[in-house]
């Protein structure tokens, strides 16, 4: 009983950073569950995304509420990103775990840098409503939902930043096409764990309780600072994540 309300307050605690930074809280789950529990990186994945799908889900129908979702272009990221994702989660449980740690760790290093150069770099001017070729979008789609399959952090987590960065896009578009490709990548990206034994459910079950319980509040403190803060805050998470995860490697 006791572990399982540890579980509950720990999956709290990533509801809320991720919806404070807008990622559902895998990408922090996953070096947590890999330091304080000691889980391989594959299975601290898998366990992740439990939390993840359920949050991401909830997160989408909120956006939908108050904002209108680009379906149009929102439907060739979904349908690449559905089936890179399931690809990319085949070949990421198959990988052994220590170069998947290592991998990832480089992963969280180019995503902290990325949104850095992003917060320096040149501004573009904002676009409400995106226009993009379907080609373009599904091959963004496709290179999301491989990523968000190897590494089991959701899908929106590169995309959310390439639609602002490179491609104009205001934050509220870039997050509810970002949410819409997460869904079903993350979906398939758990099944496939789930059959290939890469997730506890002991662990992930109470975590996700606790980050639908959270999550909420993660957004409103995020509407509540500067983003240029944020961005700083994320950056400077992501970096302590990949050193946590180095050592622990």
């Amino acid at each position: 009983m006791i572990d399982w309300v540890l579980y509950v307050l720990l999956g709290a605690a990533m509801g809320t950073l991720g919806g404070l930074f807008g990622i559902g809280g895998g990408l922090i789950a996953i070096p947590a569950l890999g330091v304080l529990f000691g889980l391989e990186q594959q299975l601290a994945q898998g366990t992740a995304l439990v939390m993840m799908v359920p949050n991401i889900v909830l997160a989408l129908w909120r956006y939908h509420q108050r904002t209108r979702v680009q379906w149009r272009q929102a439907l060739p990221l979904v349908l690449s990103g559905f089936v890179f994702a399931w690809l990319g989660s085949l070949l990421a449980v198959g990988l052994d775990a220590r170069s998947m740690r290592q991998g990832f760790v480089v992963f969280l290093l180019m995503l902290a840098a990325f949104n850095g150069v992003q917060m320096f770099g040149t501004r573009h001017t904002t676009v409400r409503e995106l226009n993009q070729p379907w080609p373009r979008m599904a091959s963004l789609g496709a290179v999301c939902g491989m990523l968000g399959g190897i590494f089991g952090v959701g899908s929106g987590v590169v995309l959310t930043p390439v639609l602002t960065g490179l491609f104009g896009a205001s934050q509220v578009v870039a997050q509810g096409l970002a949410l819409a490709l997460a869904v079903p990548s993350s979906a398939i990206t758990l099944l496939t764990y789930a059959v290939h034994q890469h997730v506890d459910w002991s662990i992930g079950l109470p975590m996700a309780l606790g980050g639908l319980l959270s999550v909420s509040w993660g957004v409103k403190l995020a509407y509540a600072l500067p983003q240029r803060l944020l961005r700083t805050l994320f950056c400077i998470f992501l970096l302590l994540c990949a050193a946590l995860l180095a050592v622990k490697s």
